[in-house]
């Protein structure tokens, strides 16, 4: 995972005065690390590792420190000790997972169901996922660099049942559980969730009361 330290080991248990450890990177091979006669020196390019890269001396092994995406790629190590080995190292560096984000997308109604919405950005190579307990609901996945993912859900406002949303990657996951009390929106006070037919009840009082009001005050001026 990005900001990680990584150590791609030689497995040599010492190195001799003698031997050689080259240590290079990319599709061009570029010399990134040298031990000879025990003497280490560093090929290090700024702009791709800066100052992140270690060898052992006792062993020849290379840490990565705080690796970035642009580190993915090839490794190739050439050990030279009176005989000469190759080793590769394919290494596949992923963006940390954001926090998923959980919102009522439900508007005032007398519906006793509530629609959430679950959405991740800026992620690559993930699935965002709904789990009931721990059976999978419904799931989307993202290749492309950079996207964004969002996920409905419909739940019961009163109901008990444990849901969470998963976001995940080849490597790990992270999960945002869900409170169906705290994430489902119920109406203000002001604003009372009613069906129609209680609002229509209401305009007709209040259109009743209004008219009545109004006979009462001229049936008050002409008595005057």
């Amino acid at each position: 995972m990005e900001g990680d330290s990584v150590t791609l080991h030689t497995d040599v248990t010492e190195v001799q005065r003698k031997d050689q450890i080259v240590w290079m990177f990319g599709p061009q091979e570029t010399l990134i690390a040298h031990i000879y006669k025990q003497i280490i020196d560093m090929f290090d390019s700024h702009e791709t590792f800066g100052d992140r890269l270690q060898l052992d001396r006792q062993t020849g092994s290379l840490t990565i420190r705080n690796i970035q995406i642009t580190n993915s790629g090839l490794y190739k190590l050439l050990i030279i000790s009176g005989e000469t080995s190759y080793k590769r190292f394919n290494l596949t560096v992923c963006a940390r997972l954001p926090i998923p984000i959980i919102r009522d997308s439900s508007q005032c109604s007398s519906s006793s169901k509530c629609v959430l919405v679950c959405s991740v950005v800026n992620v690559t190579h993930v699935t965002l996922s709904w789990y009931k307990g721990n059976s999978l609901l419904s799931s989307i996945s993202v290749s492309d660099l950079n996207s964004s993912l969002s996920l409905p859900l419909e739940v019961e406002y009163q109901e008990n049942n444990i849901y969470s949303c998963v976001v995940s990657n080849s490597f790990t996951n992270l999960t945002k559980p869900l409170n169906i009390t705290d994430s489902c929106q119920t109406c203000p006070d002001s604003v009372q969730c009613c069906g129609s037919t209680e609002a229509v009840i209401r305009l007709v009082i209040s259109a009743v009361v209004g008219v009545a009001t109004v006979i009462v005050l001229l049936y008050d001026m002409r008595s005057r």
